[in-house]
Formats: structure tokens, C-alpha cells, sequence
């Protein structure tokens, strides 16, 4: 490479990533698998703009996922940690077993030694964290069900390498004889007895904890007192460094003692400021890994054989996910939810590269044979995030559909309110007009939150309030207001402008969730328009006045001046709503109206 040749390959890194996730994104594909084609696209079998440092930038680039791992640890209080222990031990538990029997059986049938078969089992059971994590986090999709029994899995498999690696070498020693202790774990402790080495494991782990507890705390404490964020990002990075390299010395997975250390910090008071130190650089090296994957994809190889390949490929994904999507019906996750765990997980992992390179070293299975699998777990890591995607178009459309052609509940009651929509906003309602016993039929159309609202003793029926037939079943035409507090503005409004047609005398209280969306409620005919966050916002202003001195009177009489104004103004720039140049000049008038009447009042 000729000189500055460092510089040229992190141009180069640098900028696939800079124009390959924005293209990748805009059109609806995520960043995982931008960085992927980036990564084949100036690879050596396209572009050839990087080549053989593809591992050295791979093992570098792992580090990503070690720094996605303690922040993780971080956002997991140990108290949380142990609530879901029943998931990570169960369900993690059963996936790893299940798949590796699963693959491992396909493998002596294709007439490996079963010795070979468990090492691949062991090896493809495994699932890409840095891609499955990116993608929830990516989607919103980490607080849900799904995928919460994903990071469940993920957080186990991380835990199951420690043992697969200790396992490759005897299943090297029952193959091909090689001397006993030779090319072991490579590890400072490899040569000692079994015993010693799990003492030392142990040890160096509650070294960690009782560390993170009485040494890193204070010691932060100090660095903090400096003031110096360069001081505090080093000290960071330090801490993820010094643990990785103490895991990777006695051979365990440097991700999972990051990880533990984590957990151990999540309750600091210094979690946050690691948390925002750490996260630029777990984004570029998490990017730079994926880049280094798409890389070091074979073309060479895939061209010698392309269907068996592809044809493993295809059965590694199927057999993964045959065994996941029964895992869930075990755990009882909702349908869409177990789809979302099953297609997430369906892919191999980056773990899968350490095991197959170390299952080589050690003799396990040929370098042919280890090269072919390797290639097929980067392919299958190329097609997680398209899973994802076919899951998010295809499979979890179907389910809002299946959803929403529910018949309808029966309504055989009639009450003097109507509540249109039972979420956040209408229950408060409802529960305060039925403390006061004032009788209300609550129509919503979530399935999952009309049977939570029930086992809580609230009688909420199944129905679209826009329509008629409904609204007339539900005693619209006796009614005397409906309550309006659907999220979705587009249906609010459509259901102001039939309920204002069809019943005329029905007085309208609707909620908004914009200034916008007040006028719109109020030109299609809403009696009475309320902006979700001003009352709540309104209370926090009063709040804040207090701490900063003001009596509590003067902070609520400064409130109601406010929304006093705030009404007036809302009626005064409903008028000139659709003139935007006359509605921005009117809107700063208001605004030093506003100003002058506080300090008139004051």
C-alpha cells in the first residue's frame, strides 16, 4: 500500500458509510444493511478499494459490539435484570438447545462426524446482536414483547460462547487426536487445570463487580471534579477497554464482561454521562463492523457453488426460524409479536466468525469447510435486515388488518356521553366522569387495550366510532356530548364532520394534538377543542415559576392569564387560519400582547 495508505483505506470506510446509509435509509432498507452493500461495494471482488486488512479491520471493528453491550448493560438495573431471568434462562435456554439439535442433525445427515455436527449446531444456534439490536432500537421495537424475548436470547447466546469455546478442543481431541492443552483458547490460563480456570473465571468476574461497587464510582467521582469531558470520555473508553482485554486474557467473550460491567454501573449516578461519552463511538465502530462483514464476503467461493450456498443459506434461515416461531407459541407471544422474535433472530452471528475461525485453529473441521460456513453466516447477516423489512411490510400489516375486520360489540346500553377513543387521554376523562357517576359508553378499536381496560373493571366496547350504524347502535341520537380523543387526526376529523351531518344536536368536546389540528376540529364543526399538552404543560410552568420564587397565587393567576390569552388568540387566528401571511402577523402580535399583559398584571 503505498504511504498515507492508512488514511486512504478510513477515507474509504468513511465514506461508503457517509453515502451508503443515507441512500439506504431514505428508501426504506435501515442503516444495518447500508452499511452490509457499502461493505460489498468497495470490497475486493467490486470496487477492490480495501482487501486483505479486512480481518484486521473486523477485529478491530468487534469492538463496536463490545461497546453496544455495556451500554446495554448500562440501561439494565440488576433488580430488572433478575425479573427477567425466567426469559433469558427459558426461552434463550430452549433456542440454543433446540437449534443446535436442529442443525446438528442436518449435518450428520449430510454426513458430517457428529463431533463437526455439534460444533456447527453450537456455532449457527447463534444470532447476530450488533444487527438484531440495531434493528429494534432503529424501529422503536426494543420495549415490545418481541422484543424484549429477542434481547432475552441475544443476551444468553452471549453467555452460551463462553462454554462453545471451551468445548472446541475436546471435540478436537476426540476427532483428530491433536495433543491434549495444544491450541487451546490461546488464553493466559489455557494451560492450567479445568478447575483453576473456572476459579479464575469466577474470581476475575466478582473482581469486576465488587470493582464497579467500590472502586469505578469513586474514581469517577474524582475525574469528575476535573471538569474536563476529554478526561471523562478517556476514563470511559478505558473502562470498556481494560475489561475486554481482562475477559479476553482468561479466553471468555470480552462482550459479555462489558456487558456485566454495565449492569454493575446502571445505578450509578455517572450512567448517563458514560452512556453519552461511549455512543458515537459504538455507532462508528458498530458501522465499521458491518462494513468489514459485507467486505470479507467470498464472491470467489459463492461462485464455485452458488446453490449450495444459497440452499444452505435458505435452510439455516427456515430451520432457525421453525424453531423460534414454536419457542414463542411455547412462551405464549401474541402472533405479531412472535413474528417480530422470529424473524429478527432467524440470521447467524458474529460469534459465528470467532467459533468457526477457533474450531479450525483447533482442528475441529477443515479450513474448506469452515471458509464455506463462515460465508454463508456473512450472506444470512446480509439478509437479516430484509427479514426485518419483510416482517415490518408484509407479515405485520396483516395483523392490523386481522385487527380492524373484528366484528363489532353489541351495544345494548344507552348513556348521556359518548367516548370515542379509551387511550391515554380518553380514560383520564372517563374515569373522572365515572367517579362522579356519570354513565359513558367508551367505543375503541385496540383489541389489546379494550381486554386490559376490561380486567380492570371498565366496560369498553369493540367499534369504529365513524361509523353511523355504530354511533346510532350506542345511543347517539339520545346522547348529549361526545367526547372526541382519538389519536389519529385524519379519523377526528372525519368523525366531527358525519357526527356534525348525522346528529346535529350532539355537542362535540374533541381533543387535538396540534395547534393545526385545533383548527381543523374547529372547522369541521367541534363544539369545544382541547390541545392535549397545554393543560399539562400549563401545570409545569406553574411549577416552575414556584422554584423559581413566585407564590403559588401569582403562578396560577399567571396560568390563567395565559390561558385566557391563549383561547382568545386561538379564536382570533382561526379567522385568518388559511392566510398564512396575515396568520404569522397576527401570531407575533400576540405574542407581545402577551408579554405586555403579564407585566401589566403583575
Amino acid at each position: 500500500m503505498h504511504e498515507g495508505g492508512f488514511f486512504f483505506q478510513a477515507f474509504v470506510y468513511l465514506l461508503a458509510a457517509v453515502i451508503s446509509v443515507p441512500i439506504a435509509k431514505r428508501i426504506g432498507l435501515g442503516s444495518v444493511l447500508g452499511y452490509l452493500l457499502a461493505g460489498i461495494v468497495i470490497g475486493p471482488f467490486v470496487l477492490g478499494l480495501v482487501g486483505e486488512e479486512g480481518q484486521d479491520v473486523m477485529h478491530f471493528a468487534e469492538f463496536g459490539v463490545v461497546m453496544m453491550l455495556f451500554l446495554i448493560g448500562l440501561e439494565l438495573r440488576p433488580a430488572l435484570l433478575w425479573r427477567l431471568r425466567g426469559p433469558i434462562l427459558g426461552m434463550g435456554g430452549l433456542q440454543v438447545v433446540g437449534t443446535t439439535i436442529a442443525i446438528g442433525a442436518i449435518a450428520l445427515f449430510m454426513g458430517q462426524p457428529w463431533q463437526v455436527a455439534l460444533a456447527v449446531g453450537m456455532t449457527l444456534s447463534l444470532s447476530s446482536t450488533a444487527i438484531v439490536l440495531q434493528s429494534l432500537n432503529e424501529k422503536g421495537l426494543m420495549k415490545t414483547e418481541g422484543g424484549q424475548g429477542s434481547f432475552s436470547v441475544l443476551l444468553f447466546q452471549d453467555i452460551a460462547v463462553i462454554p462453545m469455546l471451551a468445548l472446541m478442543p475436546l471435540l478436537a481431541v476426540e476427532v483428530l487426536a491433536v495433543d491434549s492443552g495444544e491450541g487451546a483458547h490461546g488464553s493466559l490460563i489455557a494451560h492450567l487445570p479445568g478447575w483453576v480456570q473456572a476459579l479464575v473465571v469466577i474470581g476475575l468476574i466478582a473482581v469486576i463487580v465488587a470493582a464497579g461497587k467500590l472502586l469505578v464510582r469513586p474514581a469517577f467521582r474524582l475525574i469528575a471534579e476535573t471538569r474536563l469531558r476529554e478526561v471523562f470520555t478517556a476514563a470511559a473508553l478505558m473502562l470498556v477497554i481494560g475489561i475486554a482485554l481482562a475477559m479476553g486474557a482468561v479466553g471468555l467473550s470480552p462482550a459479555l464482561g462489558t456487558f456485566l460491567a454495565g449492569v454493575v454501573l446502571a445505578d450509578s449516578e455517572y450512567r448517563h454521562e458514560l452512556e453519552s461519552d461511549i455512543e458515537p463511538f459504538k455507532g462508528l465502530l458498530l458501522g465499521l463492523f458491518f462494513i468489514a462483514v459485507g467486505s470479507s464476503i467470498d464472491f470467489n467461493l459463492f461462485g464455485a457453488q452458488p446453490g449450495l450456498i444459497v440452499g444452505l443459506v435458505l435452510g439455516l434461515v427456515v430451520v432457525k426460524m421453525v424453531v423460534l416461531y414454536v419457542l414463542g407459541v411455547v412462551f405464549k407471544l401474541p402472533p405479531s409479536q412472535n413474528f417480530l422474535f422470529t424473524f429478527a433472530l432467524a440470521e447467524a452471528g458474529e460469534f459465528g466468525f470467532v467459533l468457526f475461525s477457533f474450531a479450525t485453529q483447533n482442528r475441529v473441521m477443515s479450513s474448506e469447510l469452515s471458509n464455506m460456513l463462515m460465508l454463508v453466516v456473512a450472506l444470512s447477516m446480509l439478509v437479516a435486515p430484509l427479514l426485518m423489512i419483510l416482517n415490518e411490510k408484509l407479515v405485520q400489516p396483516r395483523f392490523a388488518l386481522a385487527g380492524t375486520s373484528r366484528e363489532a360489540d353489541e351495544i345494548h346500553e344507552e348513556n348521556p356521553v359518548i367516548i370515542a377513543g379509551f387511550g391515554r387521554f380518553g380514560h383520564i376523562v372517563g374515569r373522572l366522569l365515572k367517579s362522579n357517576g356519570i354513565g359513558t359508553t367508551v367505543l375503541d378499536l385496540d383489541p389489546e387495550q379494550i381486554e386490559t381496560l376490561r380486567n380492570f373493571g371498565l366496560k369498553v366496547f369493540y367499534g369504529d366510532a365513524t361509523r353511523l350504524d355504530l354511533l346510532h347502535s350506542a345511543g347517539a341520537a339520545e346522547a348529549k356530548l361526545l367526547l372526541l380523543a382519538i389519536d389519529n387526526p385524519e379519523r377526528a376529523n372525519l368523525l366531527v364532520e358525519e357526527v356534525r351531518r348525522e346528529f346535529p344536536h350532539l355537542k362535540i368536546l374533541a381533543r387535538a394534538n396540534s395547534l393545526h389540528h385545533a383548527f381543523e376540529l374547529t372547522h369541521m364543526g367541534a363544539d369545544k377543542v382541547f390541545r392535549e399538552t397545554l393543560d399539562s404543560a400549563l401545570s409545569m410552568g406553574v411549577e416552575a415559576l414556584q422554584q423559581l420564587g413566585f407564590r403559588a397565587y401569582q403562578a396560577h393567576r399567571a396560568a390563567r392569564t395565559f390561558k385566557k390569552h391563549e383561547d382568545h388568540a386561538m379564536a382570533e387566528l382561526f379567522a385568518l387560519w388559511e392566510n398564512r401571511a396575515a396568520y404569522m402577523e397576527q401570531a407575533r402580535e400576540h405574542v407581545s400582547e402577551l408579554e405586555q399583559l403579564m407585566k401589566s398584571d403583575e
